[in-house]
């Protein structure tokens, strides 16, 4: 038997964190995400997950997620119920996330364009700035910059050099 579900989507609200009696952290949060085609009218639609996590994971999600925040989740498809005030049964499927992965930069005024071609290069260089907004290049050339235009001479590569 197979119970497995990765997610990337955003959050739609802030998490609620929450202790158990015995002092266990517990995190309840909606992700929204976004289904693969449009529909009819030409809009993309989405499925709104609900998901909790449990003990130091769920502190970290509630400290460093917020509304919006993309965020990625491994866990699994769980399943429960309980008894309402008006006296019936409430079905309830979840995802029960066992790692969250923090798609994005903390709110360190890094915009989401830069986060994502900053994440490109763990040390990243800055090489622009472009109306506040910095700009990195995995290579540390700015952008349409040809490291080799100034250099006329034919490049010497060894077989050993090679990788195959």
């Amino acid at each position: 038997m197979m119970n497995r579900v990765v997610l990337v989507g955003r959050l739609t609200k802030d998490p609620e964190l929450r202790y158990t009696p015995a002092g266990v952290a517990v995190a309840t949060f909606t992700l929204a995400v976004n289904r693969n085609f449009t529909n009819q009218a030409g809009e993309r639609e989405a499925d709104f997950i609900n998901c909790v996590v449990w003990r130091k994971p769920a502190e970290n999600v509630a400290n460093f997620l917020k509304k919006g925040s993309l965020a990625g989740v491994d866990g699994k498809v769980q399943t429960r119920n309980y008894e309402g005030q008006d006296g019936k049964r409430v079905y309830v499927t979840e995802i029960l996330a066992e790692s969250v992965q923090f798609l994005e930069p903390r709110s360190s005024g890094v915009t989401r364009d830069q986060a994502t071609v900053s994440n490109y290069q763990s040390t990243p260089q800055q090489v622009a700035n472009n109306g506040g907004a910095t700009t990195y290049t995995p290579s540390g050339y700015p952008a349409n910059a040809n490291p080799f235009a100034a250099d006329a001479k034919p490049i010497d590569i060894r077989d050993d050099d090679l990788p195959f």
